[in-house]
């Protein structure tokens, strides 16, 4: 039987983690982030400008983030992902961006905008900025790479109690999709969500950890007691850092996920609207996107910040192309979504 435990935001300030306020810095400005973004070389323009960092409260996922400002929690931006604007757009969390006021919202790829949850008549309501991957990560001392060719390691026997996957309804549903045949989680059948479902219940006993930071899962696989895992890049990227013998293969014959995430402009926020424009207008500067792939492994919509990386560079943070298959983690109806949420929770609980 394996050790089970779920990581949460108390555990992680059981690890010295970050959670809740990361950083109480400028009051006029408070950003609802993931953990690890709270970081000077993502807004080097506001802090030139201003002389310090936004306030920083952080969650641990998506699902978190929404409940916390639907039960009131006030803040002036948030991060979600892009499969998340739909309901914050139900719920009346949010306002369209002015563009007028972000002179390089041009040099964002047209590709993260055409949605129309994204960008209508009305406005503009969530600007993307990030993107990357979830693969599997792997300790190449310990994992051959034969054996990460396809997703069914996850279901092997041979590394129970070794493994770990994300606390997050998105990935982990983009791996069972995927490891069961299907690449667009927009037209899921109810035999397709059943066959996913299994098959996380297959896996749920080989799980150790169901991690909710990246830094809680490199400080696992750090320890060793990790050694595979369903993983975002900032885990890879920290490890790499540490020289660890990480590797990330995001090609197995199944596939992997791909998604991207950006800000939304909050209702009634409780600081001022120059400085959220400050502040996404940093985020947007050309020189962020070196440092967030050299930080966080993460490439950026903006063209032009783009342009001025070197492919080598990109690659060497797996933030490259992929030419295999993808699931791309778009928005999709919030009821599936919900759906995924609760079966998720139950598969977690044994059940």
């Amino acid at each position: 039987m394996s050790r089970l435990f779920t990581l949460t935001a108390g555990s992680a300030l059981a690890l010295g983690l970050s959670a809740g306020i990361a950083a109480a810095a400028d009051a006029d400005l408070t950003v609802f982030d993931w953990s690890g973004f709270e970081i000077q070389p993502l807004v080097e323009p506001y802090v030139a400008k201003y002389g310090d960092m936004p306030t920083y409260a952080i969650f641990a996922d998506d699902d978190e983030a929404f409940q916390k400002l639907s039960s009131g929690f006030k803040a002036d931006v948030a991060h979600p992902c892009s499969q998340m604007i739909q309901k914050y757009r139900d719920a009346d969390l949010i306002e369209p961006w002015d563009t007028s006021k972000i002179p390089n919202f041009d040099k964002i790829d047209p590709r993260f905008l055409s949605s129309p949850i994204f960008k209508d008549d009305k406005g503009v309501w969530f600007i993307p900025t990030d993107y990357a991957y979830t693969a599997i990560a792997y300790n190449t001392k310990e994992v051959p790479e034969a054996d990460v060719a396809s997703l069914q390691i996850f279901a092997d026997p041979k590394y129970a109690g070794r493994i770990s996957l994300p606390d997050n309804a998105d990935d982990v549903w983009s791996l069972a999709l995927l490891a069961t045949g299907v690449s667009d989680w927009t037209k899921v059948t109810d035999d397709q969500f059943k066959a996913a479902a299994d098959w996380l219940r297959k896996v749920h006993p080989n799980v150790v950890a169901y991690w909710s930071d990246p830094s809680q899962l490199s400080q696992l696989m750090a320890s060793g007691e990790v050694v595979l895992a369903w993983s975002w890049n900032d885990a890879v990227t920290l490890l790499q850092g540490e020289k660890f013998p990480i590797g990330f293969n995001r090609t197995p014959k199944e596939g992997a996920s791909n998604w991207f995430c950006g800000y939304v402009n909050l209702k009634n926020g409780p600081g001022k609207e120059d400085k959220v424009y400050d502040f996404i207008n940093a985020w947007l500067d050309d020189g962020t996107a070196k440092g967030l792939l050299e930080n966080i492994g993460y490439a950026t919509t903006q063209t032009a910040g783009m342009a001025k990386i070197d492919p080598a560079e990109l690659a060497q943070h797996y933030a490259d192309p992929v030419k295999g298959t993808l699931l791309t983690q778009v928005p999709i109806d919030p009821a599936m979504r919900d759906r995924m949420v609760n079966e998720f929770e139950q598969i977690k609980s044994g059940f």
